[in-house]
C-alpha cells in the first residue's frame, strides 16, 4: 500500500468530518489543505518536471482511513503526468492505456500508421503536383471563357449599331448566323475546358479517394477503439458494485463518454481507495501551474470537480458513502423579507440578497420570481427584467405588466440601462482603470462554469475603476457594458483580464463566506412617465 502517505506531522487533534465531501462545491476540510500542501512540497522538489507542471495540472487528495483507524492521505492527478501514467508518489490510473502489449497502445500505433498515411498522400509530390496542375486549368479556363464571353459581348454590341441603319435582310442573316457561331463557339470552349478539368481531376480523385478512404478507416477504428477503452473502466462505488464508463454515460444526455472520462484525479483516487479497503473521509482537487487559455485555473486554487466528465461518474462512486448536502440547495432566504427600493404602479427594484435565486431552478429553492409572484398575483409576463447570480447580491429590476417588462428589456438590449457593481478581489492588481473584453461562452463540459473563446463567445466588455486598497484586496466598481453570464467574475479572474479573482468565488478564485459582489447602482427611463430613475443600494460589505 506504498500510495497510503501518513502526514509528516500529527493529525490526531483535526477532527474528522461527519460526512464525506460533496465534490461539486465543497469548502476543503483542514486535513484536504495539510495533504495539499504536502503534495505542493513534493511536487516543488520536483526539479525535472519544472516544465510540464509549469503548463498546468489538475491534483487531488483524498483522506482515508486504514482499517486499523490510521488516517493518511491518497494523492492523484488528472490526465497523464510527464508524458506517464504511472509515478510512485500517486495512485495508478483505474485503467492504464500505456500498456505497451495493451490493445489501446497497439490501436493507437494503427491510427498512428493511418494517419502518417494519410500525411504522405496529402504531401506526396504527384498529388501535389496534379493539384495545382488542376488549379491552374481551372484558372486558365475561366480566363479564357471570360475573354470569349467579352468578345461574344462586344460583336451583340456592333450587331446591335449595324441594327439601327436599317440593313437588308442578307445582312441580317449574317448577322443571325454569327451570333449562332459564336456561340456554338463559346459552348464548344466549355466542353472542350470541362474535358481537360475532368481529365485531370481524375487524378487528383485517386488520391482524394484514398484519403477519404483512411479518414473513414480512421474514424471507425478511433470510435472502436474509444468503445472499446470506456469497457475497460470498471468503476467501484462504496457498496462494491461495479459499472463500466458506457453503462454510467448510457443514462446522461450525451449518452456516451466523453474523452478522458475516467481520467480525472477524484475517481482515480476512489477507486484506489476501494481497491484497498480505505474509508475514504474528505476529498479537495487543486491547480498547479499556469491557466488554461480558456479555463479560468489560478496556482494553488482549490476547485470542485468537473461536470462533463465526472459528475456522472461520482454519482456512481460515491454510493454507499454518506456525503454532505449539496450547499447550493440550502434555502438560505426562505424567511427572509426581500428588501424593496423602489416601487410604483408599474415596476420594482428590489435587493436580492446573496444565495437567493433570481428565478425557479431545477429545485424547489425559493426564488424572488416565486417571492413576488405570490405578492402581485395580477401581475402579467415574466417579472424579472434581468438577473443575478445566486450567489451575488443587489438591486434586481421587476416589471408588473408584460409591456413594461418589454421596454425595459429592450432598453438593457439596447445598452441604454446603467449598472455599476461593486467587488472585492482576492489580491491588488496593478491599473487604476480600464476596458476588458473578452468573450464568453458556457464551458460545455463543466457547467455552469464560462469560457473565454474568440472563436465562439459572445461580446463581453466591463469598464472598471478601482475604488481603494486595504492590504490585500481591491475595492473596485464595474460597469458591465454587455450582460453575459458569470461576465464580471470571469473579467476578474482570467489571465487576460485582471487576473485577480473576486472574494469568495467558489468557480473561478476561492470561497469564502459569500460572493463579495454586489448590484450597487441602476439607471433607466421609465417606460410610462419617461422619467431617468436612479436607483441605488451600497454595498454591505
Amino acid at each position: 500500500m506504498n500510495k497510503f502517505h501518513l502526514f509528516s506531522s500529527a493529525v490526531t487533534h483535526v477532527p474528522l468530518p461527519e460526512k464525506f465531501t460533496y465534490p461539486f462545491h465543497y469548502t476543503p476540510h483542514p486535513l484536504c489543505r495539510m495533504a495539499a500542501e504536502e503534495v505542493q512540497n513534493y511536487l516543488q522538489c520536483k526539479k525535472d518536471w519544472e516544465s510540464d507542471l509549469k503548463q498546468g495540472k489538475m491534483f487531488g487528495v483524498l483522506i482515508v482511513q486504514t482499517s486499523a483507524g490510521e488516517v493518511g492521505y491518497l494523492a492523484a492527478f488528472s490526465g497523464i503526468l510527464v508524458g506517464k501514467n504511472l509515478h510512485e508518489y500517486f495512485v495508478p490510473p483505474i485503467y492504464d492505456l500505456q500498456q505497451p502489449q495493451g490493445f489501446f497502445s497497439i490501436g493507437e500505433e494503427r491510427i498512428s500508421a493511418i494517419n502518417s498515411r494519410i500525411e504522405q498522400l496529402q504531401s506526396s509530390p504527384d498529388h501535389l503536383a496534379a493539384c495545382q496542375k488542376l488549379d491552374e486549368a481551372v484558372a486558365l479556363a475561366a480566363k479564357e471563357i471570360n475573354v470569349a464571353k467579352e468578345e461574344l459581348k462586344k460583336a451583340q454590341q456592333r450587331r446591335e449599331e449595324r441594327r439601327l441603319n436599317n440593313p437588308d435582310e442578307h445582312e441580317l442573316s449574317a448577322m443571325i448566323h454569327e451570333s449562332q457561331f459564336q456561340k456554338a463557339e463559346l459552348k464548344r470552349l466549355k466542353q472542350q475546358w470541362n474535358e481537360r478539368i475532368a481529365a485531370i481531376r481524375t487524378e487528383t480523385e485517386t488520391f482524394k479517394s484514398e484519403i477519404e478512404r483512411l479518414k473513414t478507416e480512421r474514424k471507425t477504428r478511433s470510435a472502436a477503439l474509444q468503445q472499446q477503452l470506456f469497457e475497460q473502466f470498471k468503476i467501484l462505488n462504496a457498496k462494491g458494485e461495479v459499472r463500466d464508463l458506457c453503462d454510467i454515460f448510457k443514462e446522461t444526455a450525451q449518452k456516451t463518454p466523453p474523452a478522458g472520462a475516467g481520467e480525472c484525479a477524484a475517481p482515480k483516487l476512489l477507486q484506489y481507495a476501494y481497491l484497498n479497503r480505505l474509508k475514504p473521509i474528505a476529498m479537495a482537487e487543486f491547480w498547479w501551474g499556469d491557466s488554461p487559455k480558456m479555463e479560468i485555473r489560478h496556482h494553488g486554487y482549490f476547485y470542485p470537480a468537473c461536470k462533463g466528465k465526472c459528475e456522472p461518474i461520482l454519482k456512481h462512486m460515491l454510493q454507499g458513502l454518506d456525503v454532505e448536502d449539496n450547499p447550493l440547495l440550502t434555502d438560505l432566504h426562505r424567511h427572509t423579507e426581500l428588501e424593496i427600493l423602489f416601487e410604483d404602479d408599474w415596476l420594482l427594484a428590489i435587493n436580492k440578497p446573496a444565495g437567493m435565486l433570481s428565478v425557479p431552478g431545477k429545485t424547489d429553492a425559493d426564488s424572488v420570481y416565486q417571492r413576488l409572484k405570490t405578492r402581485y398575483p395580477d401581475a402579467t409576463g415574466p417579472m424579472i427584467v434581468h438577473r443575478l447570480d445566486m450567489a451575488t447580491s443587489g438591486i434586481l429590476l421587476v416589471a408588473k405588466t408584460k409591456e413594461v417588462h418589454q421596454n425595459l428589456q429592450a432598453q438593457f438590449k439596447n445598452r441604454t440601462v446603467k449598472k455599476r457593481y461593486t467587488a472585492l478581489l482576492d489580491g491588488v492588481i496593478a491599473i487604476d482603470n480600464g476596458i476588458i473584453d473578452l468573450p464568453l461562452c458556457l464551458d460545455p463540459s463543466d457547467r455552469p462554469r464560462q469560457i473565454v473563446s474568440e472563436e465562439y463567445g459572445k461580446p463581453a466588455i466591463t469598464e472598471y475603476q478601482v475604488l481603494s486598497y486595504n492590504k490585500n484586496q481591491t475595492r473596485i466598481a464595474f460597469y458591465p457594458l454587455t450582460g453575459r453570464t458569470h461576465q464580471l467574475r470571469v473579467h476578474a479572474s482570467h489571465p487576460q483580464g485582471l487576473n485577480t479573482p473576486i472574494v469568495g468565488d467558489e468557480l473561478y478564485g476561492k470561497g469564502a463566506d459569500r460572493l463579495y459582489l454586489h448590484a450597487e447602482f441602476l439607471k433607466f427611463r421609465h417606460p410610462i412617465s419617461g422619467e431617468i430613475i436612479r436607483i441605488e443600494k451600497k454595498a454591505d460589505f
